[in-house]
């Protein structure tokens, strides 16, 4: 009997210690050092862009309006037409005004025929008064009256000059050469003086309006390659659907004075336009350059945020890895710039930090990074 309980003894005992060896094989195993992915603090030879709504407007664009009354005798063009100077657009009816004039034109005709009259009594006068046979003063009289129907004359001549113009203005004509606008009213309609009638737009060429904050603007005159009567920025322009626009503009302060409601002074960028790309009232992405150079930057896979502040793990001297805060910059493609907290000297972990935790022993394994971002930018 004691020989059975020895027996079992011994072959419990075996058994724990048995499990107890496969137990501690994989505790042996999870607490091996894993091996992660790090890098250097990378340095980006790239450029930093500030972005603002830009508002598209025309070189040129002009409201045509009527500077007559009268009816809408004929349209010429077409909605959205191209047009040239000086082309004829609308007609007014001009019968009134042609009347208008044909009457100021029979007045300076009989102010000028008074006013012959009156010159050769002036001369017969003189006759008068070399013979002795009238006295001088009615010579002074006959020159007075000569000089009241110059007077009629000029003032005649005026009244038919306005008449002209005004039955010239019943041919109305494209200021510039540009393209037609919508146009409101038909044939027909009744006009009063000062009736919009359409616009047309200079395309050749537009600029974009956008505002800068003073800080940004003390920033740029602070810059020791701005001059304050020769001061241009190179900018781009991105459209409404992302798409980047291939011409560059060239940025000009357009106001000298900051706005007392917003706090805010215009730029604007002057753009051609070729093609006839970029219509009047448009909006786009004006992208300014604000920085250029080497920046320090680390990959977005590297970074993680907790409570609004970015971190990075840092691998330390004795291949533990330290979770270290810095300041980030703007975002350039896939990268943070980082502004404090890394030098070029540090590695970071490249990604998979989710796994990671402070102090924590690992084997690195140095990665490039990746190339097809290297030279992004924002």
């Amino acid at each position: 009997m004691k020989v059975n309980l020895l027996a079992n003894f011994l072959f419990l005992s075996t058994i724990g210690f048995v499990g107890c060896t496969a137990q501690s094989k994989p505790d042996a195993e999870t607490t091996a050092p894993k091996t992660v992915p790090v890098t250097a603090v990378a340095k980006l030879d790239t450029v930093i862009y500030n972005e603002y709504i830009g508002d598209i407007q025309a070189v040129k664009n002009v409201e045509v309006r009527s500077r007559l009354a009268g009816f809408l005798d004929k349209i010429y063009v077409e909605e959205g037409a191209a047009v040239k100077e000086g082309q004829v657009l609308f007609k007014i009816n001009d019968e009134e005004y042609k009347a208008e004039y044909a009457k100021a034109e029979a007045a300076l005709n009989n102010a000028i025929a008074d006013a012959k009259t009156v010159q050769l009594e002036k001369a017969r006068t003189k006759i008068l008064v070399d013979n002795n046979i009238v006295s001088k003063t009615d010579m002074d009289l006959a020159a007075a009256k000569q000089k009241a129907a110059e007077s009629r004359v000029a003032e005649a001549r005026s009244v038919l000059q306005h008449a002209k113009t005004r039955l010239s203005n019943t041919l109305i004509r494209a200021p510039f050469s540009g393209r037609i606008d919508r146009i409101p009213l038909k044939a027909g309609s009744l006009l009063e003086e000062g009736s919009l009638l359409t616009s047309v737009s200079d395309l050749t060429a537009v600029n974009v309006y956008f505002d800068i904050s003073e800080k940004e603007y003390l920033n740029i005159v602070s810059d020791s390659a701005y001059h304050k009567t020769k001061f241009t920025k190179r900018v781009k322009l991105t459209l409404a659907n992302n798409e980047i626009y291939p011409y560059q503009g060239d940025a000009v302060f357009a106001e000298s004075e900051f706005a007392q409601n917003t706090g805010s002074l215009s730029l604007k960028a002057r753009f051609p336009n070729p093609t006839g790309l970029l219509k009047h009232g448009a909006s786009g992405k004006i992208s300014v350059p604000m920085e250029t150079g080497e920046l320090l930057a680390v990959h977005q896979k590297s970074v993680f945020e907790i409570q609004d502040r970015t971190y990075v793990y840092v691998l330390q001297d004795d291949n533990t890895v330290k979770m270290t805060p810095f300041k980030a910059g703007q975002r350039v493609g896939h990268y943070y710039t980082v502004l404090g907290g890394l030098d070029t000297s540090n590695k970071v972990v490249f990604e998979g930090s989710q796994n990671l935790r402070d102090g924590l022993k690992v084997v690195p394994k140095t990665v490039a990074m990746p190339q097809s971002t290297m030279t992004a930018k924002k």
